[in-house]
């Protein structure tokens, strides 16, 4: 589904189903130099029950024209703003890493557009390795590798994704494919290694909330994810056992049905 924000072209997917303003909205945000495709099995599942799905490409990935947002604090804003260029007038957001953020300023600036919020993977700081980060500004390749290699627990590195058509460790040659290195990695690397405001953002987080941690996650490690979890009042915590980063990739199946029977108490559809 194509559709226009703030003048600029925007893609999402909708999880193999039309968009249907009647039914409940969940907006799933990716991360850091990613796309729609990594929610594949997870947006399907909403869509053909009961809810209308947006999985965005982030203005600048995938899809979506270009240039991408450079602050945190902007994307926040922005997926206000896609809620509003849908004719919705409330969502719940679901976001992985970087999308962890993003959530985490829509829903402390629009609290009244925000129903929930599932975090996975996430964190109230995602400082850079330095390294990493300058590779990613000039384009390199290599930046890719690192963060494949780094985001990925023991299960992904092994191999066999549970979701059809799709391979753990070279899901980020997408990226490259896209020569989307430097204009959106390297500039999503930079909005996390600058944002500051993610504990006081979640401190003012009031609509149910779920963090989803990996316990061998080495880029949010679990207790950063712990420590935010303690800055949002009465938010839940779920732990997957031997998992990494990529959680909603590396145990595609048990995400989801913890994100299922969350969004169903928090926001229910007519039919689930």
């Amino acid at each position: 589904m194509k559709f226009k924000v703030n003048n600029k072209e925007v893609f999402a997917s909708t999880g193999g189903r039309p968009f249907d303003k009647k039914n409940p909205l969940i907006v799933f945000i990716h991360g850091s130099g990613l796309s729609h495709i990594t929610w594949v099995l997870q947006t399907r599942y909403f869509a053909f029950h009961g809810y209308s799905v947006l999985a965005i490409d982030l203005p600048g990935h995938g899809y979506s024209e270009g240039p991408a947002i450079e602050s945190i604090e902007e994307q926040g804003k922005w997926i206000a703003d896609v809620i509003h260029s849908v004719d919705m007038k409330e969502a719940s957001l679901v976001g992985h890493s970087q999308g962890c953020l993003v959530a985490l300023e829509c829903a402390s600036q629009f609290p009244d557009k925000i129903k929930s919020i599932g975090l996975m993977g996430g964190a109230g700081a995602i400082p850079m390795n330095p390294e990493l980060l300058d590779l990613a500004e000039k384009g390199d390749p290599k930046a890719v590798d690192l963060m494949m290699d780094w985001a990925h627990g023991p299960a992904g590195h092994f191999g066999g994704h549970p979701v059809p058509g799709l391979h753990h460790m070279n899901l980020g040659g997408s990226i490259v494919i896209n020569g989307s290195v430097k204009n959106a990695l390297g500039v999503d690397f930079r909005a996390c290694d600058n944002y500051k405001n993610g504990f006081e953002a979640a401190k003012k987080i009031k609509c149910p909330t779920i963090n989803i941690l990996g316990d061998r996650d080495r880029m949010c490690p679990i207790k950063e994810g712990k420590k935010l979890a303690d800055n949002i009042e009465d938010s839940e915590v779920e732990i997957i056992q031997n998992c990494g980063h990529m959680i909603l990739l590396e145990e595609a199946g048990k995400s989801l049905e913890l994100l299922k029977k969350f969004i169903r108490k928090n926001h229910p559809a007519e039919s689930t």
